[in-house]
C-alpha cells in the first residue's frame, strides 16, 4: 500500500494537526507499504497565479524554461497523489477556513484532464479508488455548524476529484483548556483507533 500524508499546519511539532495525522499513518502502515510525507510548511507550493496559469495553459513543446519548471512542480503532486492507495490530510482551522498551503496543494492537483475531465453526463473525477483520512484540529468547536466551512468543501472539492471514500477525524476544542484539549485527543485518537 502507498500512503501519502499531506501535513498543512505551518507549525511543526506544535502541530497538533500533524501530530494526529502521523499517529494515524503509523497505525495505517505495514512493514511492506510506502509512507512519503509531502510537509506544506517545510516546502510550500507556490500559488496559482498568472504565470502559473499562463504556463499550463500554454503547450508543453512552447513553454518557456521556467514555465516548464513552474508546471513541473504540479506535476510532482499529481504524480504523488495519483501514486497513492491511501490519502492522509492534516489539516489545522485557520479562520474557518482550511490553511492557504492545502488550498494550494488543492489547486496544484486539481488540473482538467488529468485528475478531472469534463464528459456528457458532467464532471467526472478521475483519482478514484483511494482512501482519504482527513484529520482535523479546531480551537474551537465547529462540527456540524454553519461555521464550518472545512468539511462542505473539502468534501465537495476531493469528491469532484473522485475521491469519494472519506473519513473526517475530528480533534475540537483545543484553545477551550487543558480538560478540553484533553478531552479532543482523546476522541480524536479513540476515532484513529476504531478506523486503524
Amino acid at each position: 500500500m502507498n500512503i501519502l500524508q499531506v501535513n498543512s499546519s505551518a507549525r511543526s511539532d506544535a502541530s497538533i494537526s500533524t501530530r494526529l495525522a502521523s499517529e494515524l499513518v503509523a497505525r495505517l502502515a505495514g512493514p511492506a507499504d510506502t509512507v512519503n510525507v509531502r510537509d506544506l510548511r517545510a516546502t510550500p507550493h507556490p500559488a496559482l497565479d498568472e504565470a502559473a496559469l499562463g504556463a499550463l495553459f500554454t503547450p508543453a513543446e512552447s513553454r518557456t524554461p521556467e514555465q516548464a519548471a513552474r508546471v513541473a512542480l504540479d506535476d510532482a503532486l499529481i504524480s504523488e497523489v495519483q501514486a497513492a492507495d491511501v490519502v492522509v490530510l492534516g489539516v489545522p482551522m485557520i479562520n474557518f477556513g482550511i490553511p492557504v498551503s492545502l488550498k494550494n496543494w488543492i489547486d496544484a492537483i486539481s488540473r482538467a484532464k488529468v485528475t478531472f475531465r469534463y464528459t456528457a453526463e458532467g464532471p467526472e473525477g478521475m483519482l478514484k479508488g483511494k482512501k482519504v483520512y482527513i484529520v482535523l484540529a479546531r480551537g474551537g468547536k465547529y462540527r456540524g455548524s454553519p461555521a464550518d466551512s472545512q468539511v462542505p468543501y473539502l468534501r465537495q472539492v476531493l469528491s469532484f476529484l473522485g475521491m469519494r471514500d472519506l473519513e473526517f477525524i475530528y480533534a475540537e476544542g483545543l484553545a477551550m483548556g487543558p480538560e478540553a484539549e484533553a478531552a479532543a485527543l482523546s476522541e480524536a485518537r479513540g476515532k484513529i483507533a476504531e478506523l486503524a
